[in-house]
């Protein structure tokens, strides 16, 4: 058994993709349209084959609660491996993404945690730099 698709649930998902692949540097995989939704993926650049992360609606009743509780807490929904966390932060910050957390060493792991602007916190992590 492995992972083929998760998801994260947005608030608008033309934005969304615009930020999964233009900032974050995903790449499409599909764009299906399904009524007013879209069955929207995108894999990791190089491993188009790979985990599919859904770009999906929020429009369930649970979902904004949720979301937003997550949010208010300062808890990512998910998080993202990189090679180096610091030259990742800076070069998306340098992009204008947004973050809530700075490169933080926590035992074997740096991690940032930025704000997708979709209704998300989203942790990037990679090994502690030696």
């Amino acid at each position: 058994m492995r992972i083929h698709i998760t998801s994260v649930f947005v608030d608008d998902q033309q934005k969304a993709l615009d930020f999964y692949t233009g900032k974050l540097g995903f790449v499409l995989k599909n764009d299906v349209p399904l009524g007013e939704d879209r069955w929207l993926t995108v894999t990791s650049a190089g491993d188009e084959n790979g985990v599919e992360l859904l770009l999906e609606p929020s429009r369930h009743a649970a979902v904004q609660p949720f979301k937003s509780a997550l949010v208010a807490d300062g808890i990512p929904f998910t998080s993202f491996a990189v090679t180096n966390c610091h030259a990742e932060y800076e070069r998306l910050k340098g992009q204008g993404v947004v973050f809530t957390q700075e490169p933080t060493q926590m035992g074997p792991m740096v991690m940032a945690v930025l704000d997708d602007t979709c209704g998300n916190l989203i942790c990037i992590t990679s090994a502690a730099e030696s």
